[in-house]
């Protein structure tokens, strides 16, 4: 099954409406040092007015149709998703805590034998 890509060139209204974007997220931020002496709630309230301003524009453009879409997609790829029962998420779940544990006892093993190894038989160091 062959699907044809269609790529969109980003036109000069879609750059300019992203660097709208830029300067409204720099000037919330310059608006919440600002506006610091007026108390917290104009302070946070510039902030998040010009960061809302900045998404709107930004869903505005061509990139923020596209994330949009990407969303939809995902959402839509979620819903196709089988999950699994709560028995097999639990049985998996032990299978790995086992697993770690049985991993662990061998690997300790293993460096003790080597330890023994080398330490006591061949260097004849002890312990």
């Amino acid at each position: 099954m062959a699907s044809t890509q269609v790529e969109t060139v980003s036109s000069g209204a879609d750059k300019a409406r992203l660097a709208i974007v830029g300067l409204l997220v720099i000037g919330a931020l310059v608006a919440f040092y600002l506006l610091g002496a007026q108390g917290p709630l104009v302070q946070w309230g510039g902030l998040i007015a010009g960061l809302v301003l900045a998404a709107v524009v930004f869903f505005t453009s061509e990139y923020g149709k596209r994330l949009v879409a990407f969303g939809r997609d995902a959402w839509r790829e979620v819903k196709k998703v089988v999950w699994p029962s709560r028995k097999e998420t639990l049985q998996t779940t032990a299978f790995v805590f086992a697993f770690a544990v049985v991993m662990a006892l061998f690997l300790w093993l293993t460096d003790k034998t080597l330890e023994w190894v080398l330490y006591d038989l061949v260097l004849g160091w002890r312990g």
